[in-house]
């Protein structure tokens, strides 16, 4: 973690719920951002908390998992230059026609904006819409952000590729949901906490976060497991791997980049 008040070159912030943000070489590149949740209320309910600002400069470019309002925040979009949203190619005409215009890539074909080189990767979507996660480089350091995924097979073939990673984000609210049109299940509609640990061994992920959770609970439609950042912590231990437990706002740097 950073020491007080110094800021390293490049660092790794947490923002709300699924948000991460990546600042180098005067750069920033927002994942999953989340700023406006009116349009979630009906499924999730009204936040538990206030949402970190979110500000949109010259030197932004935003990349979103999938379509879902809570994943991809359209007002907040519309505010970044044209070209400046990344995005899976199956779901660009979708934004375009709400006045989004993308850059876009192919599941595991990279794209480079500024420092940054991004590639989508395969992810799984609860009700079968399509999610990638993104693996983010950047001056040799690699993460990977998962978006809301479920379990999935593809962890492996992730691994074969690109394992070790320096940071996984990964959701662990495990929440079950009731949504019109799908059949209720108690199969969760996202990874849970000890999934999540799962994840992260599987990908060789030096540090874990915990994302996607705390921020939303509306029963019975949108229900999150309880404890899942404490359980999380107690699955870690079993398996030996290091959890980040970042505040919403807090800095980070990557393993081994050093701080001034």
């Amino acid at each position: 973690m950073k020491p007080s008040g110094t800021i390293p070159a490049m660092w790794v912030r947490k923002l709300s719920w699924a948000g991460v943000e990546i600042s180098a070489d005067g750069a920033r590149l927002l994942l999953d951002p989340l700023q406006h949740t009116e349009a979630l209320r009906a499924f999730l309910g009204r936040p538990r908390n206030s949402l970190i600002p979110v500000t949109i400069d010259p030197s932004t470019w935003a990349a979103v998992t999938h379509l879902h309002p809570d994943h991809c925040d359209r007002e907040l979009l519309r505010q970044l230059p044209v070209g400046r949203v990344i995005c899976h190619a199956p779901i660009s005409d979708a934004l375009a026609s709400e006045g989004i215009q993308t850059l876009t890539a192919r599941l595991w074909e990279p794209v480079e904006v500024g420092p940054f080189r991004l590639t989508p990767l395969p992810s799984h979507d609860w009700r079968g819409d399509d999610q990638v996660a993104w693996m983010v480089e950047v001056h040799g350091h690699r993460l990977i952000h998962c978006g809301d995924t479920i379990w999935h097979g593809g962890w492996y073939e992730i691994a074969r590729r690109y394992a070790p990673f320096q940071l996984a984000f990964l959701p662990i609210n495990g929440v079950r949901v009731q949504l019109s049109g799908f059949t209720p299940t108690d199969v969760p509609a996202t990874l849970g906490p000890e999934q999540a640990i799962e994840a992260a061994l599987v990908l060789e992920a030096r540090s874990a976060v915990g994302i996607h959770h705390g921020l939303f609970h509306n029963p019975p439609a949108y229900v999150e497991q309880h404890d899942a950042l404490a359980r999380m912590h107690k699955a870690a231990q079993r398996r030996q791997i290091e959890v980040l437990a970042l505040d919403d706002g807090q800095l980070t740097t990557f393993p081994g980049v050093p701080v001034p």
